[in-house]
């Protein structure tokens, strides 16, 4: 549930693999060895016939003979990044929690034992603080019950935490650097499929909780519908440099073949590298498109011209190599790859191409 829409996310948009979770399938092998270590005390009728060194003899002898196979514990998940945390993630903590606390049994079912926790938690999308004191902490969940219903738990549950708030406290970081600018996320290439989804969802997170702090309307971009599947978003993006090279290097015809097949929604936004001419290649492109638009109004086929209409121009020269349009000044920064000359240099082309257009 998020502080933004209130809604509980379940297993239905989760799709835990429930059966091996309750196993230890996907826990720390500690976790899962204490898990059955506490069950079988508790199957034995195991006391704690020992001492404590913590305690005083008063409080040893009144543990004495405690079953420590049922043993209570309050159990808290804290961030320890200063100063602040973005959280999210805990949906899916809590969907672990309801459909993997528990114990096996020797038949091989599984009880469940959700509805004897205690249980507290923060909403996605808040924010905890940490200042560097441990004793000093903002709990985002806290579990109190018998600890062997829950042991094996720790693993996922600080997993999918620390990696969802990870990341919407990133993005939420770079938004307020972008000062308002649309970001888009696009790490998909560099991460195994499976984490899409909560990496899209935790994006998202932090785009909604920068639009309420800062009273903007900055959109949530992804690049694949696996990262909006939590959330309802969809993919979306540029050309690749793969479709420039199936046209033989030709920009502005594989621009307009991908307008002409794509509906009208789709953002057209033109990779203009390929031939290392942003320039030229940004002015071609806009040419060619609005002469396509222009066309088809003057024919009546409104739908149709809508699809030629340019969205925006992607760099993404290479950082060993220099754009054409650039005169080299000594200084790899401003000379090669992507950087603040040619990005000016292409604004201002494409701000004055109308003059040149008949």
């Amino acid at each position: 549930m998020s502080i933004f829409n209130n809604r509980r996310l379940t297993n239905q948009t989760f799709k835990l693999d429930i059966e091996r979770m309750q196993r230890g399938w996907y826990s720390d092998k500690y976790f899962e060895n204490i898990s059955i270590m506490l069950n079988t005390l508790h199957e034995q009728g195991y006391t704690f016939q020992a001492e404590s060194p913590r305690f005083t003899t008063e409080h040893n002898q009144h543990y004495r003979g405690f079953p420590m196979g049922d043993i209570e514990v309050e159990m808290q998940w804290f961030n320890r990044r200063k100063p602040a945390t973005l959280i999210g993630g805990v949906d899916k903590a809590l969907a672990m929690l309801y459909h993997c606390a528990g114990y096996p049994n020797e038949d091989g079912t599984f009880t469940r034992t959700w509805q004897e926790l205690e249980i507290e938690a923060v909403q996605d999308g808040v924010f905890t603080h940490y200042n560097g004191d441990s004793t000093n902490v903002e709990p985002v969940l806290k579990v109190r019950g018998p600890y062997r219903y829950f042991a094996m738990l720790e693993t996922p549950t600080l997993g999918i935490l620390s990696r969802v708030s990870r990341i919407a406290t990133n993005v939420y970081n770079t938004l307020v650097a972008a000062r308002g600018k649309q970001v888009l996320f696009f790490p998909a290439r560099f991460d195994v499929h499976e984490v899409q989804a909560a990496d899209g969802y935790a994006y998202d997170l932090a785009v909604q909780r920068y639009n309420m702090d800062y009273g903007a309307k900055v959109r949530s971009l992804v690049s694949t519908d696996a990262q909006g599947d939590w959330w309802g978003g969809d993919g979306g993006g540029t050309v690749p440099h793969a479709v420039i090279a199936c046209f033989l290097g030709n920009t502005t015809e594989a621009m307009l073949q991908f307008a002409a097949t794509q509906p009208p929604h789709v953002p057209r936004i033109a990779l203009v590298d390929f031939n290392n001419d942003s320039v030229g290649t940004s002015l071609a492109v806009a040419k060619a498109m609005f002469e396509r638009y222009q066309d088809l109004k003057a024919a009546g086929h409104n739908h149709e011209a809508d699809k030629f209409r340019l969205f925006g121009v992607r760099l993404d020269t290479s950082g060993n190599m220099r754009d054409i349009a650039l005169d080299p000044i000594g200084d790899p920064k401003l000379d090669f790859g992507v950087n603040p000359r040619l990005v000016v240099m292409v604004r201002k082309a494409l701000n004055s191409a109308w003059e040149q257009w008949g």
